[in-house]
């Protein structure tokens, strides 16, 4: 299906392009790149494409999301943001949330994801229970992206490549260490990691492993470990489709 972006002011555009500046500063200094791809990504995954409800729509600003049990700690991404937001009231949570999960790709070595702005805050928080689960396995993984959010198998091994940055934290998942030797470095060493084995130190949760015992998700597996360049180009694509759910549609 494709879109029809909604026509927003040059002062918005503006707005955006400065917001953007302020991010790449802001999270350069703290080196919270890995926290602000969740946020957004959280924001996101949460769409579900039968009742077309949840989405990127700016709703972890409410105390209710933030509760939910896979978002275990992004109460501390909103706090953080909250300064940067407050200078730019014109731009909806929704498209700030989703701005700093791009620009958190960009600082750290990633590809560019293209950003269209408009998306509106909606009023109330979806219900809990739709982000997946990482004790389990391909199913699991095709019923949540595929069947809920309308996403593809290939989105699913490509999206999985974002944790190459940052690591779990025993006291929100029950995991706990990084994916890969550099987590705030942003490039193909997750699927490089996977197809080496577990190594003491870094992390293979059962929803990484899976993507080895599926034919068609571990074929694009061995690609992007051996081809960072089609990684970047087709991340670039599925995160912007993640970012984008439920927005501007055709």
């Amino acid at each position: 299906m494709g879109k029809s972006y909604p026509n927003v002011s040059e002062e918005y555009k503006m707005a955006i392009d400065k917001c953007r500046r302020k991010l790449r500063g802001f999270i350069a200094e703290k080196n919270c790149a890995p926290l602000m791809l969740r946020i957004a990504w959280h924001s996101a995954g949460t769409y579900d494409v039968g009742s077309k409800t949840g989405g990127p729509f700016g709703t972890m600003r409410y105390k209710a999301e933030q509760g939910h049990g896979a978002n275990n700690g992004l109460e501390k991404a909103v706090t953080m943001l909250e300064p940067i937001k407050a200078q730019f009231p014109s731009i909806s949570f929704a498209d700030f949330y989703q701005l700093a999960g791009v620009v958190a790709v960009e600082i750290t070595g990633g590809p560019d994801v293209p950003f269209h702005p408009g998306r509106e805050d909606k009023p109330e928080p979806p219900k809990e229970g739709r982000l997946p689960d990482a004790t389990k396995g391909c199913d699991h993984l095709r019923e949540v992206f595929v069947k809920q959010m309308g996403l593809t198998d290939k989105d699913i091994v490509v999206l999985s490549g974002g944790h190459t940055l940052g690591r779990c934290h025993k006291e929100r998942s029950g995991f706990d260490g990084p994916w890969t030797s550099n987590p705030l470095i942003f490039d193909n060493s997750y699927f490089k990691e996977l197809l080496s084995g577990e190594k003491e130190g870094l992390l293979q949760l059962p929803t990484d492993k899976a993507l080895l015992d599926d034919p068609a998700f571990r074929s694009l597996v061995e690609k992007y470990a051996v081809d960072e360049d089609a990684f970047f180009a087709d991340y670039a694509e599925s995160h912007m489709k993640l970012s984008e759910l439920g927005f501007a549609e055709a």
